[in-house]
């Protein structure tokens, strides 16, 4: 009986002593109740950046507290998607991310993070990638520039932001369309790669299209990745009106860490939509070469679930041709 009775008391303490499961984190009564991370993944002076500060102040003030915005810049912005993907749920941390790049990096390698660990909050901004070279360029057209890549391959260079990103994936698309050679040239940003281009370092370049607004009397746009001619280049023809299907854009937003509260996503959201459908807002946007979007987070998630359907086709396609 004696035995019979440690076995039970044996049996009791291991009970206690099992580990309870971890508990789901929830949402904070008065979130947000301190400072708050806005984390951008390229380098100071891209679009990422600038969205970001100007939706600074307007963020502090609907939310309440101190938002201040730091920077983890390197593999394209994996990085700092990486950093998301692994960050506290709390709300307190938060980043920017793009489209199609958090998408195409996870597709090409292990780069630390799944597209699925991105935590989309809102989509706020849209430009199409177009692309360019300077005005004084001996390349008139976009045949010109296609003719001579195709006369003496991989010769011509065209920077752009990141590899595994809008402006990579765009190039690789327009080689697969045109039957061209040219050099793609990584830069870590927007910010570099326009400083590059403008100092003739590369000879043309995949640019977003504010870029191409801010220094519109520097560069020819030979063609848009866009579904119509852009406004701000009224001359400019598309790719697909000289024939060749070739449609891309990079749209911004901003993610938290998987398992963030519902709750605190649907705070984030609003302040963000809020901010987004601000009419003063969206005209700076518009008049500086962008197109405003206001895209929630259940919006968002459907979205790029059907963008990652169609890269996934397209990549294959390009990997086809590549080989």
């Amino acid at each position: 009986m004696k035995r019979i009775m440690i076995l039970a008391l044996i049996f009791t303490l291991a009970l206690c002593l099992k580990p309870f499961p971890p508990l789901a984190w929830s949402a904070e009564k008065d979130y947000p109740s301190k400072q708050l991370t806005y984390l951008i993944t390229f380098d100071p002076g891209g679009q990422s950046d600038r969205e970001a500060r100007r939706q600074q102040p307007h963020l502090i003030k609907l939310l309440g507290q101190q938002v201040i915005i730091d920077y983890k810049v390197g593999g394209g912005g994996a990085l700092g998607w990486k950093e998301l993907a692994n960050g506290k749920p709390d709300g307190y941390f938060f980043a920017g991310f793009n489209i199609p790049h958090v998408i195409l990096q996870p597709m090409q390698q292990n780069v630390g993070y799944k597209t699925e660990q991105i935590v989309p909050v809102a989509l706020f901004q849209r430009t199409w990638m177009a692309l360019t070279v300077l005005n004084t360029s001996p390349y008139k057209t976009l045949k010109d520039l296609v003719e001579a890549a195709k006369k003496d391959p991989e010769k011509l260079t065209v920077g752009g932001s990141a590899v595994f990103s809008g402006p990579h994936f765009t190039t690789l698309h327009f080689e697969k369309a045109t039957g061209c050679k040219v050099t793609y040239v990584p830069f870590t940003g927007s910010a570099p790669q326009m400083t590059a281009f403008l100092g003739g370092h590369t000879d043309a370049c995949l640019g977003n299209s504010d870029d191409l607004v801010r220094y519109k009397d520097k560069v020819r746009v030979l063609a848009f990745a866009s579904t119509q001619r852009f406004s701000a280049f009224p001359e400019a023809p598309t790719f697909k009106e000289l024939g060749y299907e070739v449609i891309h854009s990079v749209d911004r937003g901003v993610a938290v860490p998987p398992g963030t509260p519902k709750e605190i996503i649907a705070k984030l959201e609003s302040v963000f939509l809020k901010i987004a459908q601000d009419p003063a807002i969206m005209k700076e946007m518009t008049e500086q070469g962008f197109v405003p979007l206001a895209m929630g987070h259940a919006e968002s998630v459907d979205y790029i679930k059907n963008k990652v359907a169609v890269y996934k086709d397209l990549v294959k396609e390009v990997r086809a041709i590549k080989k």
